[in-house]
């Protein structure tokens, strides 16, 4: 039987559960991270009340869609619209910009209400999904005076700041173009409380042949400190970036591949590990 163990958050796992047992594969979510509300809401209130002000949002991931849209009046209407009018549908034009990394960040835009053509995204074709790829579909939209709120999370046991904690690449191609730049804190990533059988399943698929689908270096440092000391010298690997894999052989994966994000391409680096 084909094993694949989905590591994602709870909210993006069952997507990718699902499409691997359609495919004939014994499929099952263990995520490495937990997605909490921000511990100061204050900031994000804030953050909200002054949309108009940018000229495009950036999202680093679903979450950070999920958590800043959460409960909002205007979901699927005009964030600049007085609360009178919060249920009138709005002129497209009357969104921000708004950037994603990735088809799952983009997929969370869509469903908050954001028009598609207010989305901006990597091409469908880039070899990865991250801040690189999606610079090459934004760049051209910066320059002088240009106001970008980016939307992210804080790691539990990094030092609180106001801006979260993250790659700051994308905001550095900003501000050599004249951007200016802010940030939100919107949710916090801490590592999940495992039960005792979770904590059997991840011992046991790393030593019979699943292939574990990783999708974030954090998450790595959260299994080091689930099971310490740990020999993973028997377990298998599938990363969504040269960083992640590179994250995973340092914790001493015995096999590991790197695969593009995308659903398809990932399926089929599977079957050749199968």
């Amino acid at each position: 039987m084909k094993r694949a163990l989905v590591t994602r958050p709870a909210g993006e796992a069952q997507r990718w559960v699902s499409a691997l047992q359609r495919q004939g594969w014994q499929a099952e979510a263990l995520p490495l991270i937990e997605i909490a509300p921000a511990a100061d809401p204050q900031p994000l209130r804030q953050a909200r009340a002054r949309l108009a002000d940018y000229d495009a949002l950036m999202f680093v991931s679903a979450p950070a869609v999920e958590q800043f849209l959460a409960d909002r009046p205007w979901a699927g209407t005009d964030p600049r619209a007085d609360a009178a009018d919060a249920d009138a549908a709005p002129p497209p034009g009357a969104w921000p910009r708004c950037w994603a990394p990735g088809p799952a960040t983009a997929r969370a835009l869509l469903a908050a209400g954001v028009p598609p053509e207010r989305i901006d995204q990597p091409a469908a074709g880039a070899e990865q999904f991250d801040s690189e790829s999606l610079w090459q579909a934004v760049g051209p939209q910066v320059g002088a005076g240009h106001r970008l709120l980016i939307v992210r999370g804080q790691s539990d046991g990094v030092a609180a700041s106001p801006a979260g904690n993250g790659r700051d690449w994308l905001a550095s191609q900003c501000r050599e173009q004249g951007g200016r730049i802010d940030w939100c804190v919107a949710y916090r990533r801490r590592a999940p409380a495992w039960s005792a059988a979770q904590r059997a399943l991840a011992q046991a698929a790393s030593q019979d042949g699943t292939v574990w689908l990783l999708s974030s270096s954090e998450a790595l440092d959260h299994l080091a400190a689930l099971l310490p000391g740990f020999d993973w010298s028997r377990a298998r690997a599938l990363a969504t970036h040269p960083r992640i894999a590179q994250a995973a052989a340092r914790l001493g994966f015995g096999l590991v591949q790197t695969s593009r994000p995308a659903l398809d391409d990932m399926l089929l680096h599977l079957e050749s590990m199968a």
